[in-house]
């Protein structure tokens, strides 16, 4: 009797890159990789979408939209090209209106698009409905998502076979078209024995003919034996990935998965292990220059108590590394689990995680609940849909105080259509009045990215990729090559020689970590005063509110600072007047810094 045949997705070159990377690959390294992986017989890849998007952008000087088109000539028109979108978020950094959503598939299914993957977080039906009547309108698959993880220990409430079940049967209530469906499990915390009784459920409640698949990370371990109960259960298809960017934060690799299934009735993709090797040979070369960050190939038990996803976890603690609070992530991680609990039981994926990561990381540096992150704060109060199970009332109360928002009930989508900045008419004046084409294109990277983006267009982005002399791989590894050191908020480029050689330093004109050079002298009137206000943690100055001569009182907002793509509210400690600002606008600081005096 034949073998079942399992489609198998590879993930190298959008959840490998992100897992590992936090997303920065150039595109002229990997594409080699890419033919290699073809002449292997893979014809079913994630190619994009996800943070893979935002990031070619902010990082590394790339369109997005050019390295897909690229990606489909290298593989061919039967290939298989899948993005991941998050449902009325698409490829976005907050909800897309409804036009922003539309234009979002106009422009992958003419990119080189065949499925979009699509998921909602919260696993609220209501965030996927229109999204997947736009992929379908614009002809391409729609795989639609019920996201999965295990709760903390000692919580309850959703997250189990019921729960995914109901959610199901709202999909399937709500009239949603697919043409596969997905549990996407991103922490990888989801333990094999729920993962078999869900796939079993879904495969009785749907039949035969529907194509089921499981995606999950080996973040916490279990991953290979999650994959073989999917099997077991009836599954149809798998991610997984190859190395380096496989295992750890990662999937597993496709090697370990053909060697996992040895002796059993599936045949995974046709694939074979000669041919894999050789693919997995020319990645490590044309990665070979990339820093590998230790954590991405390692598996934390720990994870089950947070849980952190595999695709955001090495974009968090590179966040980390740039702002030197690293030393702090342990303590992140085990405040995770009341934020979990008490914030609605939202799936640990995108943004949903970075939500649950920015709040957690506030209670460390801050002390527990002091700042509310607006992303968690927006997420309790409702702007993003309907969460699990209902936020826990005195955080709910909390954040509508901070942020100054009243709950709502409202469709994230009629509020985002109010949202003039949500427009293809306001992207467009955007464009316009920066003297930039207005294609379809730049209008969605513009309203995708905001003013990244437009910096992107007008060839003003950095160039921020981890490779090269400063990869800090190993421990033994010699230390000659270009440095760049931050002395007092400069930044400077430090040239290191074996042996006896000078040591040469030099004001830095590039950098992998921005540091803002100050833009004037701070402001002070008639001297310092003799309360001082200072940076809790590292970050950048956003945006400073008051001056040298104003009146605050007690708690009110001096300035903002951005750290973990969180903005930190700077307060007066008692009421008074300002007397110095110590810092400007873009700045960066570090813990500890003097930003402002204060009588």
């Amino acid at each position: 009797m034949a073998k079942k045949y399992i489609d198998v997705m590879d993930t190298t070159f959008r959840d490998g890159f992100q897992s590992v990377f936090g997303g920065r690959v150039l595109m002229e390294d990997f594409f080699p990789a890419v033919e290699a992986a073809k002449k292997a017989g893979i014809n079913h890849f994630e190619f994009g979408g996800g943070a893979r998007f935002q990031s070619l952008f902010f990082y590394l000087q790339e369109n997005a939209f050019d390295m897909m088109d690229k990606f489909r000539e290298i593989v061919g028109p039967e290939a298989n090209l899948q993005v991941l979108s998050r449902g009325i978020n698409t490829v976005m950094l907050d909800t897309g209106s409804r036009e922003m959503i539309d234009l979002f598939a106009k422009m992958f299914a003419k990119h080189g698009t065949t499925t979009v993957r699509n998921f909602d977080a919260l696993n609220d039906v209501n965030n996927l409905a229109y999204s997947a009547s736009c992929v379908k309108k614009h002809g391409m698959n729609h795989e639609a998502v019920i996201t999965m993880m295990d709760l903390p220990p000692g919580c309850k409430g959703a997250h189990d076979v019921a729960f995914y079940e109901k959610t199901l049967r709202g999909m399937l209530d709500a009239g949603i078209e697919f043409d596969s469906l997905c549990f996407k499990d991103a922490s990888g915390t989801a333990n094999p024995n729920k993962v078999y009784k869900t796939i079993s459920m879904a495969r009785k409640l749907l039949g035969e003919e529907v194509h089921l698949r499981l995606h999950t990370h080996e973040t916490a371990g279990v991953s290979v034996a999650s994959y073989l109960a999917a099997l077991e259960a009836g599954a149809n298809g798998i991610d997984m990935a190859a190395s380096p960017v496989s295992g750890g934060t990662s999937q597993p690799d496709i090697l370990t998965m053909l060697h996992a299934t040895k002796g059993t009735n599936y045949n995974l993709g046709d694939l074979e292990l000669s041919k894999i090797l050789k693919y997995e040979e020319r990645l490590q070369e044309c990665l070979a220059e990339y820093m590998i960050p230790p954590e991405a190939t390692q598996v934390s038990p720990l994870i089950p108590f947070s849980p952190m996803p595999g695709g955001a976890l090495t974009a968090n603690t590179q966040m980390m590394r740039d702002d030197d609070s690293l030393d702090k992530f342990d303590e992140v991680i085990a405040e995770m689990k009341e934020v979990v609990e008490r914030g609605g039981y939202g799936t640990s994926v995108t943004p949903v995680s970075q939500f649950y990561w920015q709040q957690a990381y506030a209670n460390v540096m801050f002390g527990k609940w002091k700042q509310i992150a607006p992303g968690y704060g927006r997420m309790v109060l409702g702007y993003f849909g309907n969460t699990p199970v209902e936020p826990d009332a005195e955080i709910v109360k909390l954040a509508s105080e901070k942020l100054k928002l009243e709950p709502t009930t409202e469709n994230p989508l009629d509020h985002a259509d109010k949202e003039v900045t949500k427009s293809i008419a306001y992207w467009k004046k955007v464009l316009e009045d920066e003297e930039l084409e207005t294609s379809e294109e730049n209008i969605f990277i513009a309203a995708a990215c905001d003013q990244k983006g437009i910096a992107f267009l007008k060839g003003e982005s950095p160039l921020m990729v981890r490779k090269g002399k400063n990869n800090r791989n190993c421990g033994e590894e010699e230390m000659s090559g270009n440095y760049t050191v931050v002395v007092d908020g400069k930044q400077y480029s430090v040239q290191v020689a074996e042996g006896d050689g000078d040591i040469q330093i030099t004001p830095s004109t590039t950098a992998t970590t921005p540091v803002a050079t100050p833009s004037a002298t701070p402001a002070v009137a008639g001297g310092k005063g003799s309360i001082e206000i200072n940076s809790q943690t590292p970050g950048n100055v956003w945006k400073i509110l008051k001056a040298p001569g104003d009146s605050v009182n007690e708690g009110e907002q001096i300035m903002i600072l951005e750290a973990m793509k969180m903005e930190i509210d700077i307060v007066a400690e008692k009421s008074g007047v300002i007397k110095s600002i110590e810092v400007n606008t873009n700045d960066a600081v570090v813990d500890g810094q003097l930003l402002a005096t204060m009588e």
